[in-house]
């Protein structure tokens, strides 16, 4: 290798041209060191510094972490848009935390103003470190790598050696190296420029660009989903329709026409529960056969909604997410005519499902005394009853084994035409009165399928039918952006992987013929950060390109030839004589050959 020396007079001329090598090797902005001298910045120059700090990928960092952390009271406040109820018996128990909460928005954290302006902040920045760079990018793609600097020796990993081929040759064989290696490559000058690892900045703009994605996405769904709740017995059917739904909630831009045209019918319920051993009682199938339809006239179908797998209907999911039993009764008058008769769904309390509900009789009954009046029943449904023995009305299994029904039987108003919104699963008693039994305690009984409690003064009676039917709980979502929030997060995770494991890094291979005839052959290259990568890369194209231009003995100081072939890049003989670097390529160790890393280049 032959000595390289620096003089100190050519010393900046190499380190701008070093600069210039290093450029452009990522699209992150070069940031202007202030001077003193500067005068003040005004209007103007203030909203550009701003501009600028905004749109620095640290500030959108930082604003991402501030997003996150803002996300946290949403999880551990209750929030009005999910669970109305939380929220009130919060504000019951905590008289002063409540007031506190509500100036600061942290019952509607998601769409209190601090968060949306966290959130427009991230977006702006993001979309504003993103379009510059994204331009700077594919100007870089359409240009093509610079020029080789004057002094290779000075570069991170370089190599040399002589050779008897021609200049032309070895660009020639260089030229066509590179470029089967799938190295951007073009001849300057005397030299060949060759640039690789574009995906690596393609990966880092595709990871920033999947985020705005993403918070588009995730923007989109929160304004326009909805979500409802309905329950169905075996045998009746939904429509989706926003009377139909036992609860529903929506975004702020929701409206009932975005609602998806379908409705079905549900054939059966099939719950199966392990028999025996520690998990006796868990759920081992839990599903339901349906028949719906798309649209008014759409055609039939069947299908089979199991837990997480959803029927999907345009852009809604139907969801099976509970299960229940609906005993089958019969009201009738003191005339023994039927008054009532339908299956009452009643909730579960625990997972051996046992259930508690109310039946309501509101219109069609009469007293003995011919006025019309109201019924109401407490019922609580056990699917396998335990035995008198027991002394408890607590199921000890969840499939209808031993099914029993307790009901407690009050009359009068249940105040449903008041105007106020009542649950089906419950009563209010404050105008209704007590049947009383013979003991003058409130009636109650214990009924078993086909059994009947009788009430008292020819009021009429209760019938627990044989036949109990199941209900199954649905939640109907849609969510728009639910698809583009997905595919954005595998474009992150992929442009993530690109810009940590592709590293993007030059080459420069410069031929000329020396002073005595013989072509001198150099080869250097300088990756974005500082990585083993490199030299081993260089090392394999030199030791690929010397096959094809062999090396020749450097000359002994007084004009003979050495005996063996072309010496080491750091003057050690070669462990194979001739070849460049048996072990790889070497950093020059000359004093006044300082290396200068990428990042370094770029600064001078």
């Amino acid at each position: 290798m032959s000595d390289t020396t620096t003089d100190n007079s050519t010393q900046t001329g190499d380190d701008q041209d070093l600069g210039a090598a290093g450029s452009q090797l990522s699209t992150a902005p070069v940031e202007d060191s202030p001077s003193p001298d500067l005068p003040s910045l005004g209007v103007i120059g203030w909203a550009r510094w701003f501009w600028r700090q905004l749109t620095s990928m640290r500030v959108a960092l930082l604003l991402l972490l501030l997003l996150s952390l803002a996300a946290i009271p949403g999880s551990l406040i209750p929030q009005t848009g999910i669970n109305e109820a939380q929220v009130a018996d919060f504000r019951e128990r905590h008289d002063v935390l409540a007031p506190v909460y509500d100036k600061l928005g942290l019952f509607n954290v998601y769409s209190s103003v601090w968060f949306s302006a966290i959130y427009i902040l991230l977006f702006v920045s993001l979309i504003g470190c993103i379009v510059p760079r994204t331009w700077q990018f594919v100007g870089q793609l359409r240009g093509r790598p610079p020029g080789a600097p004057r002094r290779l020796t000075r570069l991170p990993a370089h190599t040399t050696w002589r050779t008897s081929a021609d200049p032309e040759e070895v660009r020639e064989a260089a030229l066509a190296l590179l470029r089967k290696r799938r190295f951007r490559a073009h001849a300057v000058g005397d030299a060949v420029a060759a640039e690789k690892g574009y995906l690596r900045e393609l990966g880092n703009l595709a990871f920033h660009l999947a985020l705005i994605v993403m918070l588009i996405a995730f923007a989109w769904g929160q304004l326009f989903k909805s979500e409802g709740n309905k329950i169905v017995v075996e045998g009746d059917g939904f429509s989706n329709t926003l009377t139909q739904y036992d609860d529903f909630k929506s975004g702020n831009l929701f409206t009932n026409d975005d609602l998806e045209p379908f409705s079905f019918d549900v054939e059966e319920f099939t719950g199966t529960y392990e028999r025996t051993g520690p998990n006796r009682g868990t759920p081992r199938t839990y599903e339901t056969e349906v028949t719906y339809t798309e649209g008014a006239d759409g055609e039939e179908k069947n299908a089979l909604i199991k837990v997480n797998k959803p029927l999907e209907i345009g852009d809604a999911k139907v969801y099976l997410v509970s299960h229940g039993y609906a005993p089958v009764v019969t009201v009738r008058d003191g005339k023994g005519e039927i008054v009532y008769q339908d299956a009452v769904p009643l909730l579960p309390l625990d997972n051996n499902v046992t259930s508690n509900g109310v039946v309501k009789v509101l219109d069609g009954y009469r007293n003995p005394q011919g006025k019309k009046e109201q019924l109401g029943f407490q019922a609580f449904f056990v699917p396998t009853f335990g035995g008198s023995a027991s002394g408890t009305m607590l199921s000890q299994f969840p499939a209808l084994d031993y099914p029993v029904l307790a009901l407690n039987a009050y009359h009068g108003d249940l105040k449903a035409d008041s105007g106020i919104p009542q649950s089906v699963y419950q009563m209010d008693k404050t105008k209704m009165k007590e049947f009383k039994d013979a003991d003058g305690e409130l009636l109650k009984k214990l009924l078993t399928p086909g059994e009947t409690m009788t009430l008292p003064g020819g009021a009429g009676s209760i019938t627990f039918e044989k036949d109990v039917k199941e209900w199954a709980g649905f939640q109907v979502v849609q969510e728009p952006g639910g698809g583009w929030a997905l595919g954005g997060a595998l474009a992150a995770i992929g442009g993530l992987a690109a810009s940590l494991f592709v590293q993007r890094r030059r080459v420069w291979v410069r031929a000329v013929r020396g002073d005595d005839g013989v072509t001198v052959v150099e080869m250097a290259g300088l990756g974005r950060s500082e990585s083993a990568k490199v030299p081993e890369e260089l090392g394999d194209l030199a030791g690929t390109l010397y096959e094809r231009a062999p090396g020749v003995p450097d000359p002994e100081p007084d004009g003979t030839p050495e005996p063996d072939g072309a010496p080491e890049p750091d003057g050690t003989p070669p462990e194979d004589p001739g070849a460049p670097g048996a072990s790889g390529t070497t950093t020059s160790t000359d004093t006044d050959s300082q290396a200068v890393p990428a990042e370094g280049a770029e600064q001078q």
